[in-house]
């Protein structure tokens, strides 16, 4: 895990720039006591799971793009049941279907902005894990009386934390407008769903309704 972890260190420190960026020199850690390291633990733990988070968010956003590509497909495909629609019923049937398809592409758009606004969110999360990781480390080197250390200043590596942590704060605050917004859109999107599936008389049946 800690290869990992470093290895995502070095990745984010080249990718984000200085932002949130101030680290313990490695040759300060190397000196530590296996005592003092294990202390380390934790906020090795808590930098993990925000990985884990920023992946997670990743594959949402992959797995939303894939929905709405075939959403598209299903709406291309109630547009072309229309067509071949033998009656009134039939047409009336492809047609609701088509209001769904529709509506239904319209809330995985909305939801995906949403995803990719909290994808960003947890990218700028993962820098404060990192600049909370890095103050871990100046504790337990200054902890260690580790020669060097006493030309960190703690309160620099404090504020870094601070600051990114109020960062982030603000940014899912901004997210509000998106998460009301997807909400609205897959109310919509349910309406017609209802409406279809009532046409159809069993939505689980339907071949026409897929749910999410």
């Amino acid at each position: 895990m800690k290869r990992h972890l470093l290895l995502s260190l070095s990745l984010l420190t080249a990718a984000c720039g200085p932002s949130y960026g101030m680290r313990v020199p490695d040759a300060l850690v190397k000196k530590l006591p296996y005592e003092t390291r294990i202390e380390l633990l934790e906020a090795e733990n808590d930098l993990a799971l925000a990985i884990d988070r920023v992946d997670e968010a990743d594959n949402e956003v992959n797995r939303a793009r894939d929905n709405i590509r075939r959403a598209k497909s299903r709406q291309e495909a109630a547009e072309d049941e229309e067509d071949r629609a033998p009656d009134a019923s039939s047409r009336e049937v492809a047609q609701l279907a088509i209001a769904e398809s529709e509506s239904r592409v319209e809330y995985l758009r909305a939801h995906q902005r949403l995803n990719v606004g909290l994808r960003e969110v947890e990218q700028l999360a993962l820098r404060c894990a990192f600049a909370r990781f890095e103050l871990a480390r100046l504790t337990a080197a200054r902890k260690a009386k580790v020669q060097g250390s006493e030309r960190l200043e703690p309160k620099d590596f404090e504020e870094q934390v601070s600051e990114c942590e109020a960062a982030v704060k603000e940014e899912r605050a901004n997210l509000g407008g998106d998460t009301k917004e997807a909400q609205a859109a897959k109310e919509a999107w349910e309406a017609k769903k209802a409406a279809l599936a009532k046409k159809t008389f069993d939505a689980r049946a339907s071949p026409y309704v897929e749910n999410l």
